[in-house]
Parts: C-alpha cells; structure tokens; sequence
C-alpha cells in the first residue's frame, strides 16, 4: 500500500532534518561562530551553552533527503534525519578550541546572545531509526 496525501492523492514522506553544518554555512550559524572566536580571539562569546543539539554534515542530510525520496518504504513516514548524536554547545565549543589548537579560550554567556524567554530549544536530538530501518541510512 502506498501512502499518499489525502487532499492531492500524491505520494508523500516527511523529513525531518536536524541541525545541519558544513561549507558556506551562514557566519550566523553556531559552528562558524564558534570557529570565527575561536581562531580569532581569547574568548568566545555564546548565550546559552547548555542546549544539546545534534549535528549532521551537509552531505549526510542530502543524502537523507535523497534516499527517502528513493525510498518507497518512506512514503507515508516521517523519518529524523540526524546524525543520533547530541552534544551541548558548550562542549562543541571545548571540542573546537581543541581542534583548532588553542589552550587557553575563555567561553562567556552573553546577555545579547540569549534567546528571548521560554523559546530556547533545551535538547534536540534525532531517533534516526526510521532513517537506518526503511531506506537505509
């Protein structure tokens, strides 16, 4: 049985892409943020760096997209693409002062960094097992 939308009668999967990084990312982003400070200053200006978030390279969530596309067994679904790893700003930001060498970078939590009120996002973490069961991923 083939799943469609009910109001068109078209074949449909849903994606759900989590937090996606690699080149000519937006500066905005947090990773070229973190690396942007972190090559370039003493310390790191940040908001709130409890949050987990899990990470998935460019390549890997095109990928997903494109064998839920393939997939027949994804029609109907609604399937995480993520990479099932979460990890908190704050140790993204350790791991990067690590990789680009430097030992001593102080990271602050900056009033004009943190997000307004009840809408920070406290943990987002994909169940990828839709994603490796059904296509493959």
């Amino acid at each position: 049985m083939v799943a469609a939308s009910p109001r068109y009668g078209l074949p449909v999967a849903i994606i759900r892409p989590f937090n996606a990084y690699g080149p000519r990312q937006s500066a905005r982003a947090v990773i070229p943020t973190i690396i942007t400070q972190a090559l370039t200053k003493d310390e790191i200006s940040l908001g709130v760096v409890s949050p987990t978030r899990d990470f998935t390279f460019v390549s890997d969530t095109v990928d997903g997209f494109i064998k839920v596309a393939e997939s027949p067994h994804a029609l109907g679904e609604v399937i995480n693409v993520g990479s099932g790893y979460e990890i908190s700003i704050g140790e993204l930001a350790q791991k990067i002062i690590s990789l680009v060498g430097k030992k001593e970078v102080e990271i602050k939590s900056e009033e004009k960094r943190l997000r307004p009120t009840k809408s920070e996002v406290e943990r987002l973490w994909a169940d990828n097992t839709k994603a490796r069961e059904l296509i493959g991923w």
